[in-house]
């Protein structure tokens, strides 16, 4: 596939680099009149036009672009996509005025989605979180990572794990699963979360190793939640089969698991709402990712996480969804982008580069996904016409996704 007169080709970044901390977000190198060769799913040459080689200029499958940009997809490293069903009954409550923490406690959220998901079987839950992802790469995203922690029985997070697999086979997206029992504490373990524990490390951790089904492990680690120690316990624990840590931490409270999260090689720190200097100085001889989750904040109405000051301190810095039915139900990375700029007072390039390049880092996939260079994967999507790329986060709420392309193929969903 020949693509031609690209207005301009976004995100060129060398192969080699495979994440952005601080003052390097702001570089998004932008090709202008441009053209794209791809072949056999991988971007082959890209060029300006005037420079186009002859041999190639008059191949039958081609695109003009003429006024539109290509950019990489984008890379949303936190959702939550697998679930039985919405949970718009909270809405009103938290127009209300309800906190997260008073909406848990009387039976909603996370185990509310929980007794829900029990029910279902696993056919529903697949074909539910298709559709859900098929809307997300036609909005432009083209990699995924998904967390189980709906389930909170073995039996319930192992069917959310094998649906997973399942979008993983069936979907031309690079999808990562991540192993979320750690989400909250079942009812019958209120008082026992030792208990719930032995059952996560003894049972569950065993046959998700079994059957190969995960390849992260997550704990939310906040105030009413799992607490440090706890959290420590089960990170430990995943380490031994493969299981490599990203965690929920400074959602609601400054709550120490950022340390925790360093302590055990995290690959990164999702949410951030809170945070202080401590924060940032633990993050800032890290490998770590804070991963940004804005549009949990605008639906909660929580505070925005603090990316300047992030980005100033030299950190890596991802956006993503966190898709999920009770704080986000939307996978919009458009929107996302959006919100960086508008409440997170990113620059344009700051935002595109934490949606793309780093956020395929936050999956440990930016070898080969989130910017344009030879020899990586042709997952991209061609705008509408656009004056700037700047016009696609100010336009917010309106898709400028044009065409999507995953593995050098036009995506139809």
């Amino acid at each position: 596939m020949l693509i031609t007169n690209i207005k301009g080709l976004v995100g060129i970044h060398h192969k080699d680099k495979l994440v952005l901390r601080g003052s390097e977000l702001y570089h998004l190198p932008v090709l202008e009149n441009a053209w794209l060769l791809i072949e056999d799913g991988l971007i082959k040459d890209f060029g300006e036009m005037g420079s186009i080689p002859s041999q190639i200029s008059n191949l039958p499958s081609q695109i003009s672009a003429k006024g539109r940009y290509i950019f990489p997809s984008w890379c949303d490293s936190h959702t939550h996509i697998v679930f039985a069903a919405s949970r718009e009954e909270e809405f009103a409550m938290k127009i209300q005025g309800k906190t997260y923490e008073e909406i848990a406690a009387a039976g909603g959220g996370i185990l509310n989605s929980a007794n829900k998901l029990q029910k279902a079987t696993e056919d529903e839950l697949f074909e539910s979180a298709a559709i859900r992802l098929k809307q997300m790469i036609l909005q432009g995203t083209g990699a995924v990572e998904i967390k189980s922690g709906y389930g909170l029985t073995t039996e319930s997070e192992i069917k959310m794990l094998r649906v997973i697999r399942r979008l993983k086979d069936q979907f031309p997206t690079p999808i990562k699963a991540t192993f979320l029992a750690a989400h909250a504490f079942p009812a019958e373990f209120k008082n026992d979360h030792q208990g719930y524990i032995n059952l996560i490390i003894n049972e569950m951790l065993p046959r998700i190793a079994e059957e190969n089904l995960a390849d992260y492990i997550d704990v939310f680690c906040e105030k009413g939640f799992f607490s440090v120690e706890e959290t420590d316990q089960i990170l430990k624990a995943g380490a031994k089969y493969g299981l490599k840590p990203k965690i929920h931490a400074n959602q609601l409270s400054v709550s120490g698991a950022i340390e925790v999260a360093v302590n055990n090689n995290a690959i990164s720190v999702d949410h951030l709402e809170e945070s202080n200097e401590e924060t940032i100085e633990t993050l800032r001889n890290a490998d770590t990712i804070v991963t940004l989750l804005p549009s949990c904040s605008f639906y909660l109405g929580i505070p925005f996480a603090d990316a300047k000051n992030f980005i100033k301190a030299d950190l890596p810095i991802a956006l993503a969804t966190d898709y999920n039915p009770g704080s986000t139900p939307s996978g919009n990375m458009n929107f996302v982008v959006s919100l960086g700029c508008i409440k997170m007072k990113m620059f344009p390039e700051q935002a595109i580069n934490a949606a793309t390049l780093n956020g395929a880092a936050a999956m440990e996939i930016s070898e080969n996904y989130g910017s344009i260079a030879i020899g990586k994967k042709a997952n991209l999507f061609i705008t509408k016409p656009m004056p700037s790329i700047a016009y696609l986060p100010y336009s917010f709420g309106e898709s400028q996704v044009d065409t999507v392309i995953l593995n050098g193929e036009i995506y139809h969903g």
